[in-house]
């Protein structure tokens, strides 16, 4: 036998692995958490590697998952073994292709991380319910459990596709499995090669569609033979079975791990058992060892195929003993009479005659983490007389009374496991340095390995936690480590936040970062952590990975100074090897970044090793009493706020009961909840310097959080305030004027001083401590002077920015380039506005539970904003508008009955009800006439009146805004975008444009570059960026602009005018920076970059009014001026997409920044030409 390799990797790692053996073509489209199924495959395909034919694979990546799956479906037809990665919503839009290729015997192979479903909300994270939507297809279903049952079974479905002519999906846990890194054997390839059917192959070569031996497929048929054809393929459905079966075994021989159908594991003689698939199995039988051990008698039923489904192969390891069975979903079928496994076992037993009592729970929904003592709970709940059936486990069901009771955790881990826990700062690097760490130890030791990584939506700046377990057995615990060994806390302000040390075992060691010295850190302590660390024993260490972060210019990065004190702290293998493999694996990060990134983390892993220090903890701690502040309730906060969305904030969302959403049900959420949630995530913030200012409110246009703002007070009201006021500048002469920042929303970026022009500069980052008073002057200036409205926002980019921005504080990255954009749409048009978002980046950081920056003004006004799904979201606008205005016809309807035959309106009335008409389709004209025109209607009272009255939230015409990134414009939404511009109606459609699918991680979209890396285009893309402004022009109907917020203020909001002002379709280009473009300075110079683009060509300025025509001038107008060409190669060597090229592939980097630079010039003597 070979001797036995093994790897550290995830799930997804592993499932790729194996696709990419057996695969000749790859069609794929991004979509979390499935992306790095395919990335990996593109970049094994561009590096060379082979698949067991000798060949790359063919990665071809298409405009959505449903032109994936038609992609798919003809490679297969033309004789080429296809796979395809998807999840969730891209699973669904398959299903017409699935269909088709199970119909015609094709032997695909869908791997699926299994994910939630878009319903009542967007969630990212894992369960079944994609998978259990696609259970009609036809396609057989294989389910793996773990990273190492994915790497041994995944090659089931390709090997028993092939040979049963039945297309497979291998599902697994979208996180828990796909994203869990595990030290695993490396699947034997020669053995797997060898079960591989090559006669299977030949005969599936010679059924593909071919001119040489021509035949037809998908013909239409009728009534007469439709029935027939489709119960002839049965045979091929009855065989799958056996073939599974017969693969598995040979499998089992290969790994010396037990594979079958079905998998008991148990007590012999079991009474209780649970039967489940996926990664919940692994808990179970930790928990049925646990319970075994007690003498009671239980056991589980792992399902690994569930379709076609075999009563023979469940009843052959089921012990004959088991008198109560209980089934686990992983998903919710609403109105169903049970969940699908559920009905598949009861219908099993039923149809073999097998008596016993069935149940049914769900379980999991959303990767919500699932432990022993819920499993516990599972057979409690059997072992009662009469067990809760149809019963939810996880969650508190106040409502309807489903949920078990679930009670202490218990630790279940194996002897000799050690825990560790760290929290981070979404962006801070924690995440990648913890990956590197267990590499590290899974590769230079003996030791087995698991990490997990938890975390919210926010794109940066959020709760990140990792989970590392490691010990010299395998690690069979899928659920969050809750009794560490060890915790770092590399975010000094969480101690005030969270409770870090929860479950620290005895004796265990806590490393925090601490901004201060041993003796202020003890000072400042939290007295419940002091109390914990004196009796518990606990080995407490500091280490300002702040500040040396900051000395060796790695900014807020201190995942690497973290990352070397642990390895000093756990002496989990010597220290000088462990800084030896730091190295190692920092080169392999970073190389490609360059040298100066590379020897900046070298050295912070020299000064993690030497700047720990320890802490003696003093005895008398352990005679502090803890007693439990009484809460006191901020009756200024409203109780949505409190009692839903701080407890979330708070890592509390779990013990939130259903009740807490009564009323919500559809998902529906409070505006303005972001304002409450003062992260204060950054080190530093901007101060104001007053005496340099000079009031241009530039800082306060590109800020991405609105976290920075100008104000107008009045005499009095800058007195009465004590804060520094300065006398305003010509229209705002009359008034005291003062920039506010808010110190606790500020994420760091320091954009507002690369932009601020004063000769001076009028903002100077300061360390975010000795701005804490500003918060403060924040909510003060906020609630007693506010935004006044004493000069017209339309005129002037300066003006625009003392009207309220109705966009703040969202969970956007510091510095992220599209916010600007929003946040000014928002000033100019929010308080009609109503926005359809595609799902992406726009998305995530404009509605992510518990936070949402869209809010309202001091009328209650504010946008009203939704978000459908990512391919549809034109559409969505679209029948917003439709629905808005088809309601307003009705007003109008009543108007025109009141003006032609209501006796009782006066004259004066019907004169407004008329301009009202004449101006309906104007935002602000119609508005400024509904003010006059209601309390004329409620003076008159008639009948007429009050049914308008009854819609008036209708009279003001509405600002429709559909806003979405590029990977939705120009890719999966682009037919969207299309039907709509061609609609002719008065829609608005923002883009913003990174040039990449930047939610699911830099992707290429048709927006990516010739030459720029990219996922997908790991070896830089080919093919030069599609235009889709001067594809909308050619409707001549349509308003379109190309726009830079860094490169022109005052062009941008020239057109955010004018777009909104057109009576038909808008659409907007914008520019957007992006964390993914690895800028060179980091995301501090977003608009800098936007600047710079357009001086040098790479990207151009320029606006298309159809309305000029009319006028006789030509509509397209070019707003930027010619580019100095010479620049063009020098911005793109300040992007780390453009450098790593030239790293990787120097001979083809050339060739592809040539291609750059003659595209970007083709580009623009085509606008020239219109000019």
């Amino acid at each position: 036998m070979a001797e036995k390799k093994f790897i550290t990797c995830d799930g997804n790692y592993a499932a790729a692995h194996i696709a990419y053996m057996f695969s000749e073509v790859a069609a794929i489209y991004p979509i979390t958490p499935s992306s790095t199924m395919a990335e990996l495959v593109d970049e094994w395909a561009a590096q060379g590697r082979k698949n067991i034919f000798g060949q790359t694979v063919k990665v071809v990546e298409m405009q959505s998952e449903a032109g994936a799956a038609g992609a798919v479906h003809g490679s297969l037809q033309s004789g080429a073994l296809t796979s395809t990665f998807t999840a969730s919503q891209g699973l669904l839009l398959m299903i017409p292709n699935m269909y088709k290729i199970a119909g015609e015997l094709l032997p695909g192979v869908f791997h699926v991380s299994a994910r939630s479903l878009a319903a009542q909300a967007l969630s990212i994270f894992g369960d079944h319910q994609d998978v259990m939507a696609v259970r009609q297809t036809g396609f057989a279903m294989l389910a793996t459990s773990s990273v190492q049952e994915v790497m041994d079974l995944a090659g089931v479905a390709h090997i028993v596709a092939l040979k049963a002519r039945i297309p497979f999906v291998h599902f697994f846990d979208g996180f828990r499995t796909s994203h869990e890194i595990q030290k695993i054997e490396l699947m034997d390839a020669a053995s797997l090669s060898a079960m591989f059917d090559r006669e299977a192959l030949a005969a599936f070569r010679n059924r593909a569609l071919n001119p040489e031996h021509p035949v037809s497929r998908g013909t239409a048929q009728n009534p007469d033979i439709y029935f027939q054809t489709r119960e002839a393929s049965n045979k091929f459905y009855d065989a799958v079975p056996e073939m599974v079966a017969e693969a598995m075994e040979q499998i089992s021989t290969i790994t010396g791990r037990e594979y079958k159908p079905f998998v008991y594991y148990g007590a012999e003689d079991a009474e209780r058992v649970v039967i489940a698939m996926g990664s919940v199995t692994e808990t179970l039988k930790e928990t049925v060892d646990y319970l075994n051990a007690r003498g009671e008698k239980v056991g589980v039923v792992t399902v690994h195929l569930y379709r076609p489904f075999s009563a023979k192969y469940l009843f052959a390891v089921l012990p004959k003993s088991a008198k109560k069975i209980c089934v686990l979903d992983r998903t919710k079928e609403p109105g169903a009479n049970g969940e699908p496994l559920y009905l598949d076992i009861v219908d099993a037993f039923y149809s073999e005659g097998v008596e016993a009592q069935i149940i049914g729970g769900r379980y999991g929904l959303s990767s919500k983490d699932t432990t022993p003592a819920q499993m516990l709970a599972v057979y409690e709940n059997m072992s009662l007389a009469t067990p809760k059936n149809h019963f939810t486990v996880g969650i508190v069901d106040d409502v309807t009374n489903l949920s078990l009771p679930v009670g202490e955790e218990i630790s279940m881990a194996k002897e000799g496991t050690f825990e560790a826990l760290f929290f981070g700062l979404g962006s801070d690097g924690t995440v990648g340095a913890n990956k590197n760490s267990i590499k590290i130890i899974g590769g230079s030791t003996n030791k087995y390995c698991q990490a997990y990584f938890a975390y919210d939506s926010k794109k940066s700046g959020g709760y990140t936690s990792s989970h590392l377990r490691f010990g010299d057995k395998p690690i069979t615990s899928p659920y969050l480590v809750t009794t560490p060994d060890f915790v770092a806390c590399h975010v000094p302000s969480y101690v005030d936040k969270y409770d870090v040390l929860k479950g620290l075992k005895r004796g265990g060691s806590f490393l925090l970062n601490s901004v201060n010295d041993a003796e202020t850190t003890c000072r400042t302590l939290p007295t419940h952590m002091k109390a914990y660390l004196a009796k518990n024993n606990i080995n407490f260490y500091i280490i300002n990975a702040t500040k040396i972060a900051a000395d060796l210019g790695l900014g807020s990065r201190t995942n690497t100074i973290m990352q070397a004190a642990f390895f000093k702290i756990a002496d989990i293998i010597p220290i000088e090897q462990a800084v030896e493999e730091m190295k190692k694996a920092i080169y392999k990060s970073y190389g490609k970044k360059g040298e100066d990134i590379v020897n900046m983390n070298y050295a912070a892993v020299d000064a993690g090793c030497e700047a720990v220090v320890k802490v003696e903890v003093p005895a008398e701690w352990a005679n502090i009493e803890c007693k439990q502040a009484e809460a006191v309730v901020d009756e200024t906060i409203p109780a949505f706020v409190r009692e839903v969305c701080k407890p979330i904030d708070a890592l509390k969302g779990d013990m939130l009961p259903v009740s807490a959403f009564n009323g919500r049900e559809d998902g529906t959420w409070d505006n303005g909840t972001a304002a409450y949630e003062k992260r204060g995530i950054a080190t530093s913030v901007p101060e104001w310097k007053i005496e340099n200012c000079i009031q241009c409110n530039q800082c306060a246009y590109v800020c991405p959080h609105a976290a920075i703002r100008p104000f107008l007070a009045t005499e009095e009201e800058a007195a009465a305030s004590g804060l520094a006021w300065k006398q305003g500048l010509g229209e705002t002469k009359a008034y005291k004027f003062r920039i506010q920042v808010s110190p606790l929303d500020c994420t760091g970026c320091g954009n507002c001083v690369d932009v601020c022009p004063a000769k001076t500069k009028a903002l100077v980052m300061k360390p975010l401590e000795s701005q804490m008073a500003e918060a403060e002057n924040w909510n003060a200036v906020t609630k007693n002077v506010g935004y006044k409205q004493v000069v017209d926002k339309t005129k002037s980019v300066k003006n625009s920015q003392f009207a309220q921005p109705l966009f703040e504080f969202s969970g956007a990255c510091a510095g992220c380039g599209e916010t600007p954009y929003i946040k000014t749409i928002t000033q100019l048009f929010g308080d009609k506005m109503m926005v359809a978002n595609a799902t992406g980046c726009t998305s995530i950081y404009s509605g992510s539970a518990p936070s949402t920056p869209y809010c309202t003004n001091e009328k209650g006004q504010g946008p009203a904003w939704a978000n459908s799904l990512f391919e549809d979201n034109a559409e969505f606008g679209l029948g917003m508008h439709v629905g808005v205005e088809k309601l307003r016809d009705r007003v109008q309807a009543y108007m025109e009955k009141a003006i032609a035959e209501c006796p009782k309106c006066s004259d004066e009335l019907k004169g407004v009800m008329k301009e009202w008409i004449e101006n309906r389709s104007s935002s602000a004209k119609s508005a400024e006439v509904s003010e006059r025109l209601i309390p004329m209607m409620e003076a008159c009272g008639c009948e007429t009146c009050q049914k308008i009255l009854e819609m008036k939230d209708w009279l003001a015409k509405k600002s429709q805004w559909i806003i979405g990134g590029d990977g939705w414009g120009y890719d999966i939404g682009f037919g969207g975008v299309d039907h709509v511009l061609a609609s002719g109606m008065d829609v608005n459609i923002l883009v913003v444009d990174t040039e990449v699918y930047s939610n699911t991680g830099g992707q290429s979209s048709k927006s990516t570059p010739i030459g720029a890396v990219a996922k997908f285009a790991s070896a830089g893309k080919r093919i030069r960026k599609k235009d889709i402004g001067a594809i909308a022009m050619t409707y001549g109907y349509v308003y379109v602009a190309q726009v830079s917020i860094g490169a022109s203020q005052q062009q941008l909001f020239n057109v955010l005018k004018e777009a909104e002002a057109y009576p038909g379709p808008s659409l907007i280009i914008a520019y957007a920076p992006c964390i993914n473009h690895g800028i060179k300075g980091g995301m501090t110079r977003t608009q800098t970059v936007g600047k710079q683009a357009v001086e040098c060509g790479y990207w151009h300025l320029w606006h298309y009014n159809p309305q000029l025509e009319a006028e006789g001038k030509n509509p397209f107008v070019m707003d930027s001026k010619e580019p100095d060409w010479s620049k063009f190669r020098d911005f793109l060597m300040k992007e780390v997409r453009y450098t790593s090229l030239k790293k990787a592939f120097p001979a083809e980097a050339e060739q592809l920044f040539e291609a750059a630079e003659e595209n970007a010039k083709w580009r623009y003597n085509s606008y020239i030409k219109r000019a």
